[in-house]
Formats: C-alpha cells, structure tokens, sequence
C-alpha cells in the first residue's frame, strides 16, 4: 500500500465516515416503517423540533468540517481539533446506539475510521509535518 501524507489520508477517512453516514440515513429511508415513524413529527419517540433540526446541522457539520481542517490545518493544530471531531462525532452515535443489522455495520466501519483518526493523529511524529516552505 502506497504511503500517503498524514493530512490526505486523514481528509480522506472523515470523507469515507461522511459517506458512511449519509449513505446510513438515505439507506433508512427506503423502509416504510420509517418513513412512517418521520411522518409523525417523531423519531423513535423524541419530538422533532427546529431546535432538535439545528443540533443535528451542528453534528453534521463536524465531520464536514474534518475533511476541510485535516487538509489546511497544521500538525499542532489538527492533533486537537481531530480528538475534538472524533468524540463530537462518536458521542451522539454511543448516546442512541443501533437496533438493526445494517446500522450495526455502519456504525462499526464508522468507528473502524474513529479509531484508525485517533491512532494516526496520536502516533503522527514531528518529523513527518509539513515539508518546510521556501
């Protein structure tokens, strides 16, 4: 396997846990059980209010943000921020965790790339930062 710099191979897992995630919530909506359960105004019997709307745009926008940031951020800076972004983005998941068979596979190959983040940003060395600019 090809060695690719720690800020590509990071951009790139947030990107596969991104997919994963989307990919997770569009694959729910082909069950009528839950488009029903939506169309009631609740989902597994917590209200759907705006307020409930902006938190989950706020989670969202973690893993979003992680594809960005892994690419711009310097080494000093992404080690913190990506701790941030890998429990921010864990925490509800372990709060509501999975029913069924096809969520369990997603949340595992989420968690597979949680954990493969937290090892590269905890095991990156100072010596594999940024090349030095002229």
């Amino acid at each position: 396997m090809r060695k690719l710099d720690p800020h590509t191979l990071l951009s790139a897992l947030w990107l596969f846990i991104l997919l994963n995630i989307i990919f997770r919530d569009i694959h729910q909506f082909v069950l009528k059980s839950h488009l029903e359960m939506l169309l009631t105004g609740y989902y597994n019997g917590i209200l759907i209010t705006d307020e409930l709307m902006l938190m989950g745009g706020f989670f969202a926008l973690v893993p979003i943000s992680m594809v960005l940031f892994s690419l711009v951020l310097e080494r000093r800076w992404l080690r913190p921020v990506s701790a941030f972004g890998v429990i921010f983005t864990a925490g509800p998941a372990l709060m509501a965790p999975p029913t069924d068979m096809d969520d369990v596979l997603h949340f595992g190959v989420a968690f597979c790339a949680l954990a493969a983040i937290s090892w590269i940003t905890w095991r990156w060395r100072e010596d594999q930062s940024e090349p030095a600019h002229p």
